[in-house]
């Protein structure tokens, strides 16, 4: 058995890592040479403002009063500069927001190695090419571009990160500081000749990263009232830096402005999916370079903006948010970042069009380098006869291509050289694509047979080792044959030499050799096999069949659960009806109605709105009370049973108790220092990290009796849950626990219904670390079902108030009794503890299961592991590589 769980956890650790070395390398390549335009550029240096978490629809309508909550920027729009607005992909986040702006591609899958962190793979960005460049903001965000750039060149100022305090009495003191501290730089040029001279010098970035617009969102909502003024006050703060510039520089017109976001906002707050408000972000340009307003009678566009915003007579230029890289390139005459998929959007240019030309073809040709050296290297690595090239962008279409637009750059025929590079540019990105996704078929073919063999070994071994269903095997004992090792040993070398002849990496001598020593363990077992298809024959093929059908149609609802939080709602709504059409009701009539109650109240929090975005204390001050309600009831029945209730289980249970009341103190505490901007009050904070810390030790003094037990981790649990929640999911482990302690006392009534063995009082049952192995019995068909339950619940507990796949599916103030300050990890780890409560609940009560049917415990996980692999193996086909975390994180079906 212990070399039955070893290979296991070995064959899931590759299932695992395969995921990643499919689907999430990096598209990332180097080797390519560096492209800028020939021609002189417009502007000798570039001010880029990132406002980070701005919405453009925030920005760009107006008030209540009809008046523009930033000023200077709408100006710019009507009297000096091209705006639009910045179409982000997702996830949308800083960091991948901030890459697709200054280095020109979006999301690095392989990121999530890093905890979507920072990039693994080293790049090139518009920093980087500077001659020079200067920033100033959030120590999350600069030092990542400094990381990467090659020498001495990219300069960070950054404030202190406890400055991003999400209960801080005023944000917007981070844009503050970026603003005095960019007047404080160039007062000290005048003063340092070093510094003067560099400053002074062309091809050189300015870079503010103003991060008190997105803060103000995460703490107050972006209709808050502190949001919108923080917008006012970036307005304000640009319009001082750039008055700044045009006096140091004397208004020699070569300086370049923009003002972006790098990712919007959902009204609740969050981030990181594809909401509208969250992917579109205002885009305005202006000076050198950049074309002035142009006036328009009319405009077609997909949506109704432009009359909302009252800006339907200045053209709308709407561009991808990794064309800024390209179009801040060529305004300051770098060289194209190396990794840039970026179109440059020529429309915003104001210069000739033999510029706008030599722009274009610069950027194809940039692109195209990439996608020949993707080919290159797949080609060395492939035999000649396997290797499939790119057809729609062959060598001679290469040269084709590119012969015709020096041609008519040559005849001065511009608007076909766009067109054309284009063309090109969208054929080079397919061919990335394909190139970067060509070993997937085969490393996902590899994967599956070796999954779906370890699928069926471990359910033969359900067979073999813990049912009665095969019969004994023949005491004949038969002389083992060498011709079944002897092919999967050529098997193994045949599969072997082939990599090797390949030049293959490492991984991928796993994932082809692995199958092999798993489907020989399985066809070892040919007896095994022999015996389960008699068997099989023997049973009537009606049932089977309906069996067959009600597993598969099981399954099928745990897997679309991860997509359609209603489906749980379904799936809970059968199990109310379940004890209806069998014996239980004539049986349990008061057991069985209680199932079905709590069934249903469970079926609605899947309905309900996910959590974060509807935030209302008195839901959990409302659970806190009916968590103390109900530890009233149960103190008072113990009490009663004198002889198995002792002082120091009370003393226990009045502890949990007294933390329950602290807890609902702290969260209406905090709150309500929150909405003063008072921050968080450090005695608060105390109790909050100190509940967190008794709630893991306190229930391992209570009674080891089943229900004692059950009990008091619920207490504990809850009063940590209440510190981490903000509305209605406060009730969510109390419904959750009620139908767990229910579950536990119909599956008693399901075993004494079947005479496997008599009902015993909860209360007399105890956990123990010894356990007399020979109280357990076989498997039956029923067990099938509990294990089901057991999956079923633990889908429930995580998506039955949110999706655990995006940390845009929670809010930020779930964490606020116990920090505001900024720190991803630390809140990431909370917000997980919060995910793994109901977790932890559905388990506890597992194992109280397991206890009271007298099943072991290495046979109920070891059907559990065979229903989870059916379903990781469905999700193995819809894993997906691109969108928001919450779509890569769900592996969202297809549309």
């Amino acid at each position: 058995m212990l070399l039955f769980f070893t290979l296991g956890l070995l064959i899931h650790f590759v299932f695992f890592a395969s995921i990643f070395d499919i689907y999430f390398t990096s598209p990332l390549v180097h080797g390519m040479t560096p492209q800028f335009t020939p021609l002189p550029p417009p502007a000798r240096r570039l001010v880029l403002f990132v406002a980070d978490g701005l919405r453009a629809d925030t920005l760009y309508e107006l008030d209540e009063n009809g008046t523009s909550r930033a000023p200077f920027i709408r100006n710019i729009i009507m009297h000096e500069g091209s705006w639009g607005i910045s179409h982000t992909r997702v996830p949308t986040e800083s960091r991948p927001g901030h890459v697709a702006l200054i280095a020109g591609f979006y999301e690095d899958v392989s990121a999530v190695a890093k905890g979507w962190k920072e990039n693994p793979v080293e790049f090139d960005s518009l920093f980087n090419e500077s001659k020079y460049t200067w920033s100033w903001g959030s120590p999350d965000i600069l030092p990542m571009f400094a990381k990467g750039a090659s020498g001495d060149h990219v300069y960070t100022y950054s404030y202190d990160a406890k400055r991003e305090d999400f209960g801080a009495q005023d944000a917007t003191k981070l844009d503050t500081w970026v603003f005095d501290n960019v007047k404080d730089f160039f007062h000290h040029a005048r003063n340092n000749q070093s510094l003067f001279s560099k400053i002074n010098e062309e091809k050189i970035v300015f870079f503010l990263h103003l991060l008190g617009i997105d803060t103000n969102g995460h703490a107050h909502r972006p209709s808050s009232r502190d949001y919108k003024d923080n917008i006012k006050k970036v307005d304000d703060g640009v319009k001082e830096i750039v008055s700044m510039f045009n006096h140091f520089y004397g208004n020699d017109g070569k300086t370049t402005f923009i003002f972006t976001s790098d990712h919007g906002m959902t009204d609740w707050g969050s981030h990181g999916a594809g909401h509208p408000s969250e992917t579109l972000t205002p885009l305005v340009t202006w000076g050198a370079g950049i074309n002035y307003p142009q006036r328009v009678s009319a405009q077609q566009f997909d949506d109704s903006f432009l009359k909302e915003w009252r800006l339907e007579n200045w053209k709308r230029l709407d561009v991808n948010q990794a064309d800024i890289a390209p179009l801040m390139t060529s305004l300051i005459g770098v060289p194209f970042p190396l990794n840039s998929v970026g179109i440059l959007p020529v429309d915003y240019l104001n210069n000739t069009d033999l510029f706008k030309a030599e722009s274009m073809f610069t950027n194809a040709v940039q692109i195209l380098e990439q996608f020949k050296v993707k080919m290159t290297q797949k080609k060395e690595v492939t035999l000649p006869f396997l290797f499939t090239p790119f057809k729609l962008l062959s060598d001679s279409k290469q040269f084709n291509i590119l012969r015709k637009a020096r041609s008519y750059i040559k005849h001065r025929k511009f608007d076909e050289v766009v067109s054309l590079c284009k063309e090109l540019i969208h054929l080079a990105l397919k061919g990335l694509s394909y190139y970067h996704t060509y070993d997937r078929f085969f490393l996902g073919i590899n994967v599956v047979i070796g999954f779906v063999g370890w699928i069926s070994y471990a359910s033969l071994l359900i067979m073999k080792s813990h049912s009665n269903l095969i019969k004994a095997v023949s005491k004949e004992v038969k002389k083992p044959s060498h011709l079944l090792p002897c092919s999967f040993v050529a098997i193994g070398i045949l599969v072997a030499f082939f990599l090797l002849i390949q030049a293959c990496p490492w991984t991928y001598y796993v994932y082809g050799l692995l199958p092999v020593p798993i489907w020989y363990a399985v066809l070892r077992e040919c007896q095994v096999i022999q015996d389960l298809v008699t068997s099989l024959l023997t049973y009537p093929l009606s049932h089977f069949v309906g069996y067959l059908l009600v597993f598969t149609l099981g399954i099928e609802v745990l897997v679309l659960s991860f997509f359609y939080r209603y489906m749980l709602t379904a799936g809970l709504t059968a199990f109310a009806v379940w004890p209806f059409l069998t014996r239980l009701w004539t049986r349990a009539k008061v057991t069985s109605l209680s199932w079905a109650f709590f069934s249903v109240l469970l079926a609605v929090f899947p309905l309900m709105p996910v959590v974060g975005r509807k935030p209302d204390i008195s839901l959990v001050m409302g659970a806190g009370l009916l968590v103390l309600l109900l530890s009233l009831c149960v103190v008072t029945c113990l009490m009663k049973r004198k002889d198995s209730f002792r002082k120091e289980e009370l003393l226990v249970h009045l502890l949990q108790v007294l933390s329950t009341v602290l807890s609902m103190y702290v969260v209406y505490s905090t709150q309500s220092s929150l909405l003063r901007k008072q921050g968080l009050p450090l005695m608060n904070q105390i109790i909050s990290w100190a509940t967190l810390a008794s709630s893991l030790v306190v229930p391992l003094l209570s009674s080891p009796a089943v229900f004692q037990r059950l009990f008091s981790i619920l207490l504990s649990l809850m009063s940590t849950y209440l510190l981490l929640s903000t509305g209605y999911e406060a009730v969510f482990p109390l419904v959750l626990s009620c139908l767990m302690f229910v579950w536990i006392n119909i599956e008693q009534e399901t075993l004494q219904q079947s005479g496997v063995c008599c009902k015993q009082k909860l209360t007399s049952i105890q956990f123990s670390y010894n356990t007399d192995i020979t109280q357990f019995r076989q498997l039956y068909l029923d067990d099938i079902r509990r294990a089901f339950f057991l999956v079923f619940f633990l889908v429930t507990a995580f998506f039955g108030t949110g999706n655990i796949a995006s940390i845009n599916s929670f809010d930020l103030a779930s964490v606020y009794c116990f920090l505001t300050v900024f720190s991803p990890f630390m809140m990431g780890a909370l917000m997980m503890w919060k995910i793994l409560i109901p977790f932890v609940l559905v388990m506890c009560a597992f194992e109280a299961v397991q206890l009271t049917t007298q099943l072991s415990s290495k046979s109920l996980f070891l059907i559990v592991l065979v229903i989870s692999d059916i379903m990781a193996l469905h999700f193995f086909f819809l894993v997906k590589d691109y969108g928001s975390w919450l779509d890569i994180g769900t592996r969202k079906l297809p549309s």
